[in-house]
């Protein structure tokens, strides 16, 4: 009897082993760099370091995707790294290095989720916008008056209970509902109208959140039904990390959303943690971190606080 118990002991301990080593305790996840308006030397594109910190914070490394690299290249950062992020900005979602980067990373993904390899993707603001430009193969977006503005969010039926918000703590969830904590960078958003119109977003991802400008109403947050692919037209990382502009909700509440929208994508059903990609070698992992380069000053005349260069 015992020798059984000693066996069922040892099988589970093994389960629970097996199980462990298919966790990545060490995921890297890639933010997309965009170009930068006046280009210069050593100064040709950027990533805003509060994106860096959003993810740092949730127990993350984080790898800068350059813009402008073979496709080559891109497959085999594809293969090493455990997701991206596409971060907000101001450059084209259909013909810009930005747009080209995100096209591939969203194909790669799909392609290896389909089989098995989960592999997520985070669109915030000018994100978000991609996403629905690489969904649905269209533009549209429309115009709403909708920059350098908090708003509550307003939830569609079963949101609570989606993948992205249904471990977030009751009183977070209500703080979001009724207090303006989630900042709004952007002049066009994907109002619900064409949303509802259009088959292949609807067919592709489930509206979490609306918001409105008053006048018309836009999707603010929605997730993939099959994949792990996930957007925010708002902006969850300034609240804890940009301060340069007055209308950036710095409340408990608001910093603390900054936190559980950067803990579920690392490290929840968003499956970060279960992809188990990894560079050839830690030579090759340590020159690709985010840790070779020096975030810069800038907030005195930028939207941002710290900016890196490439």
């Amino acid at each position: 009897m015992n020798t059984c118990v000693l066996l069922v002991c040892f099988a589970f301990s093994s389960l629970a082993s097996c199980t462990a080593l298919k966790r990545n305790e060490k995921p890297i996840i890639g933010v997309l760099a965009q170009e930068v308006r006046t280009p210069q030397p050593q100064k040709a594109s950027y990533i805003a370091a509060s994106y860096v910190k959003f993810l740092e914070a949730a127990g993350a490394r984080v790898v800068p995707v350059m813009i402008n690299q073979t496709l080559e290249e891109y497959k085999k950062l594809f293969n090493s790294i455990n997701g991206i992020l596409y971060p907000g900005g101001g450059v084209s979602i259909v013909s810009s290095g930005y747009a080209n980067v995100a096209r591939i990373f969203y194909k790669l993904a799909i392609e290896a989720t389909s089989r098995g390899d989960y592999f997520p993707v985070w669109g915030t603001c000018l994100g978000f916008e991609e996403l629905t430009y690489l969904t649905s193969g269209e533009m549209l977006l429309s115009r709403t008056n909708t920059s350098g503005v908090a708003l509550p969010l307003v939830f569609t039926n079963g949101t609570r209970e989606s993948r992205l918000f249904k471990e977030f703590p009751a009183d977070v969830l209500n703080a979001l509902a009724s207090e303006p904590i989630t900042e709004n960078s952007h002049n066009f958003s994907l109002t619900l109208k064409r949303y509802n119109r259009n088959k292949d977003l609807r067919k592709f991802y489930k509206v979490l959140t609306t918001n409105s400008d008053g006048k018309t109403e836009f999707v603010s947050t929605m997730e993939a039904y099959d994949f792990p692919i996930y957007g925010t037209q708002w902006h969850p990382e300034k609240n804890a990390y940009e301060w340069t502009r007055p209308y950036i909700p710095h409340s408990p509440s608001a910093v603390r959303t900054t936190f559980f929208m950067g803990e579920f994508f690392v490290n929840e059903d968003s499956a970060v943690r279960k992809n188990l990609h990894k560079f050839d070698d830690e030579e090759a992992e340590k020159r690709s971190l985010i840790y070779n380069y020096n975030p810069v000053y800038t907030g005195i005349k930028s939207a941002f606080e710290q900016l890196y260069f490439f």
